[in-house]
């Protein structure tokens, strides 16, 4: 696991975006802070595609080939502090996914739980590390260069 700096939407590489696991009565998920809102902005549809993904198969990561995304869920609801055994299971999916999709490209991720999760970076990277030990994950941190 590496950690680098910059816009995660940038990256030439698969995106992993920080998810919850509420989907709202229109049938769309909660995707309203950070890179989730980024991705729904960008992809119209993912909201309407993750919820219908969630309701099936549970708070999960999915991949989807067509955005070269791959959701990664740090809590149940999208109003709770991020959840470390939620981040610790999304991290095994994600090999999973990899794994199974033979995915060889570098996935970039924002620090998972760290902004509005309201988790401290020290501690997550503790329970990514001996996870995520291969130089294909990047952990993106958004440097802002604005004079």
């Amino acid at each position: 696991m590496k950690e680098v700096f910059g816009d995660l939407w940038e990256f030439d590489g698969i995106i992993a975006i920080t998810t919850n696991g509420f989907v709202k009565r229109d049938r769309t998920c909660v995707m309203g802070r950070g890179c989730a809102r980024q991705a729904a902005v960008r992809f119209p549809e993912l909201p309407r595609k993750l919820a219908s993904r969630i309701s099936a198969e549970g708070n999960h990561a999915f991949y989807f080939p067509e955005y070269r995304l791959i959701t990664f869920p740090v809590k149940h609801n999208w109003w709770e502090a991020a959840d470390l055994g939620l981040i610790k299971r999304s991290a095994r999916e994600l090999l999973k996914i990899i794994e199974v999709k033979q995915i060889k490209e570098a996935i970039y991720l924002p620090r998972p739980g760290c902004g509005n999760g309201r988790l401290k970076w020290e501690d997550v990277k503790k329970f990514l590390s001996p996870i995520l030990k291969s130089d294909q994950f990047h952990i993106v941190t958004y440097n802002r260069t604005d004079s």
